[in-house]
């Protein structure tokens, strides 16, 4: 569990930053008269509308006062808790520099099974500032962007308590206490009328890059348990390297990365003495997506079929029966696998297209050779709809299961209680408002850890998203 000072510090922190950025339109008056006005709809009550009032001694005596309204925050509307910062934010977007910053808290708590239910309780979460430079608005560089993420994170959830194979609460406090870091950063380049497209940098393949379905790639919006944001059997990782991808035509693309594969700090901005001075190991990916529309009473249902090749350059362990020690290790490299995702949108409320009301489903299949991997096979599916309660466009109802099956090498050879671990995950997103999301989870884990005779868990909680 993270220290009292530390959590209480990132909370007075945050706290402080809230305050400052609301108010700070106060300071910005040097002359007139700076007050609120309620909004004349009447219906955000908690509105503040900044009013500028410009007199002269003339204008007092000869006509009324005229008033410039600056556009006024409204805290029901906003799509960020800190507004535009008086305009300022979209004038430096239109110029070509986005800054976003996310916070993404969670309570979780293992109720039954597992390792542990006694004190089985933990405050997570991350703090994230994305910045975008984008070179084409700045007009250096046609079609050029960089883009890098520092990242803060406390405490590492419940997942000792239970003893699962992924993640609980993936990405986000997965990692325990990390100070203030480089998450990641690349440049992007786009090439040939956008045909091309490349990255170089500290990538992230998982929820950026690859294995990616439309509803279930990332924590901060998505399910919560790692196994249903990606696949434990394909290697990704988050180091430097470079990806590629080639626009085959309207509705397909192939995409390909060569990741270092011996960065194991994903704290570092870049791993330099393993990457430069060690033996040159790397992670190779290739995907072809095929985006095709499907026609329906309310329009075109687009989908997503995503083919994965992996290659895993790095040394594994051979798994067999060392008989007690007394046999060498064996070590195999040049892994390789596949995997399949596929998402689709089923059907649509209407006939607005910017609307995302409506079913969408997604499933992912991949395989690791058993030889060398504990998992070998896995699978997953869920679905979504959005929208299901009326006056609530933008909520979110969304159920998955996914299945990690151990290997029969490992099972055979290491140990012969190994079987499967399976995950049942339902949730709520709750839309607050645009910049807060409130979203209620319960997860269900059957045979926690792959193992027959582990404790089947329950683990409920909830996860809040503010966009600052």
């Amino acid at each position: 569990m993270v220290s009292r000072d530390r959590r209480f510090v990132d909370i007075e922190a945050v706290a402080l930053t809230i305050v400052v950025l609301l108010f700070a339109g106060w300071a910005n008056a040097e002359t007139g008269n700076l007050h609120s006005s309620v909004d004349p709809t009447g219906l955000s009550p908690l509105s503040l509308s900044i009013v500028y009032s410009q007199t002269t001694d003339k204008a007092a005596t000869e006509q009324p006062v005229v008033e410039e309204e600056i556009p006024y925050y409204d805290i029901w509307t906003t799509k960020r808790l800190t507004g535009d910062w008086g305009g300022l934010r979209t004038d430096l977007e239109e110029d070509g520099v986005s800054l976003s910053m996310i916070l993404t808290t969670s309570y979780a708590q293992n109720f039954r099974g597992g390792l542990n239910t006694h004190n089985a309780v933990a405050f997570s979460g991350d703090w994230r500032m994305n910045l975008t430079l984008d070179f084409d608005k700045m007009g250096l560089i046609p079609n050029a962007w960089f883009f890098i993420r520092g990242k803060s994170s406390w405490n590492n959830g419940v997942d000792a308590d239970v003893g699962n194979l992924g993640a609980l609460h993936w990405v986000f406090g997965s990692g325990g206490d990390e100070d203030y870091y480089i998450d990641k950063w690349w440049y992007g380049q786009r090439l040939w009328e956008d045909r091309l497209e490349f990255r170089i940098g500290k990538l992230l393949t998982p929820a950026d890059l690859f294995d990616i379905p439309t509803f279930a790639k990332a924590p901060w919006d998505h399910f919560l348990n790692a196994n249903l944001n990606r696949s434990p059997i394909v290697p990704h990782r988050k180091s430097p390297g470079a990806y590629l991808k080639i626009k085959l035509g309207d509705w397909a693309h192939l995409t390909m990365a060569a990741v270092d594969g011996d960065q194991t700090d994903a704290t570092l901005a870049a791993d330099v003495e393993r990457g430069l001075h060690g033996p040159a190991t790397y992670i190779g990916l290739s995907e072809l997506v095929l985006t095709p529309k499907f026609e329906s009473s309310n329009g075109p249902l687009p989908g997503n079929y995503r083919f994965g090749l992996w290659y895993d350059g790095r040394s594994k362990l051979v798994l067999r029966d060392d008989r007690g020690g007394t046999l060498t290790p064996r070590w195999r490299s040049d892994d390789v696998g596949f995997y399949l995702t596929f998402d689709q949108y089923l059907w649509m409320e209407n006939d607005d297209q910017k609307d995302k009301q409506g079913l969408w489903a997604f499933m992912r299949y991949s395989f690791a050779h058993p030889e060398v991997n504990r998992i070998n096979h896995f699978w997953s599916f869920g679905a979504q709809y959005q929208g299901l309660l009326p006056y609530r466009d933008k909520d979110v109802l969304a159920f998955g299961i996914a299945q990690s099956m151990m290997s029969k090498t490992f099972r055979h050879n290491i140990n012969n209680l190994a079987d499967r671990e399976t995950i049942y995950e339902l949730y709520y997103a709750y839309h607050l408002t645009p910049w807060c999301i409130i979203s209620p989870d319960v997860q269900f884990i059957t045979n926690p850890g792959g193992s027959d005779n582990a404790r089947d868990s329950i683990v409920g909680g909830i996860r809040v998203r503010m966009a600052f």
